[in-house]
Formats: C-alpha cells, structure tokens, sequence
C-alpha cells in the first residue's frame, strides 16, 4: 500500500485516522534496529525498496518481509538461496522466488507491463544475471524479450534478432568471455545499452574483469556498464529508461 492508496482509504472509510497515523508514523523508513526499512523510497524515486538477500540471517531477512507483509507494501530482493526462501514462505506464504535469477518479490497487486525491455545473452551461461536483470526490470513494471544465446562467436544468431532488439526501448547486452556482445549491440540500435560483464570464462577472463574492461572500451556510443553479474542494476536502470520511454510516447 501506497500512500496515495492509504489516503483514498481514509477518504472512503476503510481506514480508520489512528492505523492511518500508525502507518505514517514510519515513513520515511521503519527502524527494526538490525535494519533501516525505507518505506519513503517510491514517492522519492518512483521505485520501491528492494534488499539485498545475501549474506543475511535467515531471521532477519524473516523479519524484513513480514515487516512489510504487515504493510502490504511490495518488495524486491535479490541473491536469495532456497532456503531463505522457503524460511520466509512458511510466515509469507504469498512470496514468489525464482531460482535461476535468485530473486525473491513481494507483491499485493498486478502491476501493469508497459514498453519493453530486451535482455539478451552471450551464452547460456550468462542467464542467472540475466533472469536477475530480467526479473528486475519486470518487477517494476516492464515488458521483458528475452533473447539468450546470441553471442558473437555465432554473429548471425544475433543478427536475426535484430529487428526484436531495435523494438526495445532499452536493451540490456549479457557475457562473459571477452565481453563483446554490449559493443556490437550498441553498433546495431538506437536505443541505449546497458552492458553487464559476467564472471564466466576461463583462467585470464579473471572472472569478468576482462569482459569489464572490454564493455567500459568500447567505442560504441550509447552504452553504459554495470557492475560485473550485477543484473540487478542494470535491470533497475532499463525500468528507469523503459519508464521515460513509455512516458514520453504518452506526451
């Protein structure tokens, strides 16, 4: 619940003053002492708050999500395992996980896919980050393609996906090894690239360093890259290029 939906309850009676003020009373963020929830974040960035799963305990991250089941506010983690998942189910159990991306979301209502996002891949090795990404971006609110196993050691596969990916008012390029794909994908459209280095490759790709460095050298213009396996982020960034796309084609 949002505060816009906490306002219309109160206007229509199904919200009494004091849960209103109870609910208030937390924002901008709900101190449980291991942690600081910012419940404020969406009216700030248009986005809501998402946690970071890894190397929590399994108690607070319990917690976190019952914190804002409470609220029936939706949230986003990431880098979850099973097992914090099914930890959480048993007090959350509308919680929704996926294993391949390790993302684990929250949500009390269906939110509306506008635009498009295009995630595409390297190899199928990249997919984990790329379910991160893709997930991500569908979480807050994308249409997401994904096209996976385009890597440039077999161009043509790429190139008969072109006429999709140019579709894309964002596209995120996926790889490991040497890290090409974001280069050539930012050669062939006019929409931005977002590229992410993934940590596949043999001994001197040192685990994504050199596909790091290949992304940031580029001289493609309109790319950006992210961190190396850092799906998130660049689904994150997509859903913010996605949203001005979408609203700009409103105007």
């Amino acid at each position: 619940m949002n505060v816009q939906e906490l306002l219309l309850g109160v206007q229509q009676n199904k919200i009494n003053i004091e849960d209103a003020e109870a609910y208030l009373k937390s924002l901008p963020y709900q101190d449980m002492g291991f942690c600081k929830l910012d419940h404020h974040r969406e009216l700030r960035s248009g986005f809501g708050e998402t946690v970071y799963c890894s190397g929590k305990t399994v108690e607070h991250l319990v917690k976190i999500y019952e914190s804002f089941a409470l609220r029936q506010s939706n949230v986003l983690g990431t880098r979850a395992t099973k097992a914090q998942y099914e930890a959480v189910k048993e007090v959350v159990p509308i919680v929704e996980y996926d294993e391949m991306g390790r993302t684990l979301w929250l949500q009390f209502e269906n939110i509306e896919k506008t635009g498009e996002v295009a995630v595409l891949t390297g190899g199928t090795s990249d997919i984990p980050v790329a379910e991160e990404a893709a997930r991500t971006a569908e979480y807050f609110g994308c249409r997401v393609n994904r096209i996976y196993d385009v890597g440039v050691a077999g161009i043509h596969r790429l190139l008969s996906k072109v006429d999709e990916v140019r579709r894309a008012n964002c596209v995120i390029a996926i790889a490991g090894m040497e890290g090409a794909l974001g280069g050539v994908v930012a050669g062939l459209v006019e929409r931005p690239v977002i590229a992410v280095p993934t940590s596949i490759g043999y001994g001197a790709n040192f685990h994504g360093l050199s596909a790091l460095l290949t992304m940031l050298n580029s001289c493609a213009e309109g790319l950006s890259t992210v961190n190396i396996d850092n799906g998130f982020g660049a689904g994150y960034m997509a859903a913010q290029i996605n949203r001005l796309g979408v609203e700009g084609g409103r105007k």
